[in-house]
């Protein structure tokens, strides 16, 4: 069941995706615009549209949270690669992202912290923020 809703998943978002679906949505859009005059606005007219619209958004929703749940788990685990692969990085790291938003901004704040002061053990190089800030002005 999970290989095939996998499948279906990715076939729909890679249609969806597509510019020629975004064409679609405008034309039906633009038809159902159309043919209002020759239902005289009616309640039935607009009821169309509102419940495509919503089926399509609500199913739209689980395709979008499936997509990002395996982008998110296969980033994950690349990353996990490259942890694991360099001698110089530390492998606690791995599997954090499994802990609370509390303790994953703890974790941030303590790496920030331990830049900080490996910068003012090397006077000699400048922080590491003004390189951020030189590729930020050059936008």
């Amino acid at each position: 069941m999970d290989r095939f809703f996998t499948a279906i998943a990715n076939r729909i978002s890679v249609f969806v995706g597509d510019p020629l679906a975004f064409i679609l949505a405008v034309l039906t859009v633009g038809i159902w615009g159309i043919t209002g005059p020759l239902f005289h606005y009616s309640d039935t007219w607009q009821l169309v549209i509102n419940t495509g619209t919503t089926i399509v958004t609500f199913l739209m929703v689980f395709l979008i949270q499936n997509s990002q749940n395996r982008d998110a788990a296969a980033m994950q685990a690349k990353l996990d690669e490259l942890i694991r692969a360099l001698e110089q990085a530390r492998g606690q790291f791995i599997g954090i992202e499994h802990k609370t938003d509390k303790e994953i901004q703890q974790i941030r704040a303590d790496l920030e912290a331990e830049c900080a002061e490996e910068q003012a053990e090397r006077p000699g190089k400048p922080p590491s923020n003004q390189y951020v800030d030189r590729l930020i002005r050059r936008r």
